[in-house]
């Protein structure tokens, strides 16, 4: 994966095979991309890399993380629980994801046609960043799959590890097996995640 952020928009990030190829997801959207990137760094956030994808910090506080797909590119808002939103453009990730927090680009000019709309998002992330605001706590309850409690019961040091894993993490294997249609195949499945639960990652991280 890629340290050095000029490296993510001239080869891309780094965590696939298509790195450095005219086939990575970041190649369509460059001329999006640098824009996005110009845009962050004109709002007066600091650039680094997190999690292999350039990141935009203020105040100590992640703000904002771009990331491209094949089918479009994204700017991810982290703490997006707080943002109010009042243009509507605010997606989520996914069906799973409980807070609208990205703006989605499925074309390179939609940056410079937003632009004001992104800045002031930006400037209201930096906003709460600076005052130390976070979104409050919500309360979390995980309906596990019947396979799972029954390894955990039996696992104590795996039952550990999966109890510490962070929410967002406990959720991706509760996903991962739910998709599974056979009790055989949601056993296979925890038992190959037991080395990944026990080193602390989620069920999709590498």
């Amino acid at each position: 994966m890629i340290t050095e952020v000029d490296d993510y928009f001239t080869k891309g990030c780094g965590r696939c095979d298509r790195f450095a190829t005219p086939d990575c997801s970041t190649r369509p959207w460059a001329p999006g991309l640098a824009d996005l990137r110009r845009l962050c760094r004109d709002a007066g956030l600091t650039e680094t890399v997190k999690w292999a994808h350039p990141c935009y910090m203020h105040a100590e506080r992640n703000i904002a993380i771009i990331g491209a797909f094949r089918g479009d590119f994204r700017l991810s808002f982290l703490n997006a629980a707080l943002l109010k939103d009042p243009a509507g453009i605010l997606e989520r990730q996914g069906p799973n994801t409980r807070h609208r927090d990205m703006i989605r680009f499925s074309g390179n000019e939609q940056v410079a046609e937003r632009k004001p709309v992104i800045l002031s998002y930006l400037r209201e992330a930096m906003g709460y960043a600076e005052q130390g605001l976070k979104p409050a706590k919500e309360e979390y309850s995980l309906d596990l799959p019947d396979e799972l409690v029954a390894a955990l019961d039996a696992d104590p040091e795996l039952a550990e590890a999966f109890h510490a894993l962070t929410p967002g993490r406990q959720k991706s294997y509760v996903i991962a097996l739910s998709s599974a249609k056979t009790f055989a195949t949601r056993v296979a499945r925890i038992a190959r995640f037991r080395t990944r639960i026990m080193t602390g990652k989620g069920a999709i991280e590498r």
